[in-house]
């Protein structure tokens, strides 16, 4: 744990694959007597400090489309912020331009990784809705963003998108489909929910592995790191 401007941050552990270190951190840093957007402030200061300029999540989603099955995987290229952390930042003042918010280069080893541990079973595109939780979505809800051509749902992607912008890191994800959103389906089980995450998550961490060490081996066409500006006019 490190001190922060934010607080102290939560626990990492540093690892390490083929010669090469990282870092890791649970839950996005989520702690009971710390708000969400306050242990992202905490987590991003870290990396900034550090300079980190690569960050990969996976997490678990609710699918707003009945032929998409819990045990899918999915990995958005793009996000609608429900959510009240919007305003959440490090403090610098840069324009964040959100194109591309999700790193294509990342997410394209990110998908090639799925598929050979998921075959026939990934969504390569996805637009996530991120709501503010801790509750799950009503009825009401998911058919308007059902309306809006939305097609998962989750509280993870905010305000950590917009971080990774601001300290010029890129940023990726790759998400287990867990239950169909209220209403679109039959009435999710948490059992179900809970059974997925624990069966799943060693297959999800080796494509997460899997995908480091491509990713640190090679070279990035994309613009991340420039789609931040000190102010609108530079």
């Amino acid at each position: 744990m490190f001190e922060t401007p934010f607080g102290e941050s939560p626990p990492l552990t540093l690892c390490e694959v083929r010669a090469e270190e990282f870092i890791t951190c649970k839950m996005h840093g989520w702690r009971n007597s710390v708000s969400r957007g306050t242990a992202s402030q905490q987590l991003f200061w870290v990396f900034k400090e550090v300079g980190v300029k690569t960050i990969l999540a996976e997490g678990g989603v609710g699918c707003l489309h009945e032929n998409v099955k819990p045990g899918n995987i999915v990995v958005p290229h793009d996000y609608v912020d429900f959510s009240l952390r919007k305003g959440i930042s490090l403090g610098q003042e840069y324009l964040l331009i959100m194109r591309d918010p999700l790193c294509p280069d990342l997410r394209a080893v990110l998908i090639a990784e799925a598929q050979k541990k998921y075959p026939q079973h990934v969504i390569p595109n996805g637009i996530y809705a991120v709501t503010e939780g801790r509750h799950f979505e009503s009825r009401a809800e998911i058919s308007l963003f059902a309306q809006w051509h939305i097609d998962i749902v989750g509280q993870s992607l905010v305000p950590e998108v917009y971080l990774a912008r601001e300290i010029g890191a890129c940023y990726a994800g790759i998400y287990l489909v867990v239950n169909h959103a209220e209403g679109i389906a039959e009435d999710w089980s948490h059992a179900k929910l809970k059974e997925l995450f624990y069966t799943e998550s060693k297959k999800m961490g080796q494509v997460l592995l899997n995908t480091l060490q491509i990713i640190m081996q090679s070279k990035r066409s994309c613009s991340c790191s420039a789609l931040r500006k000190p102010t609108l006019l530079k």
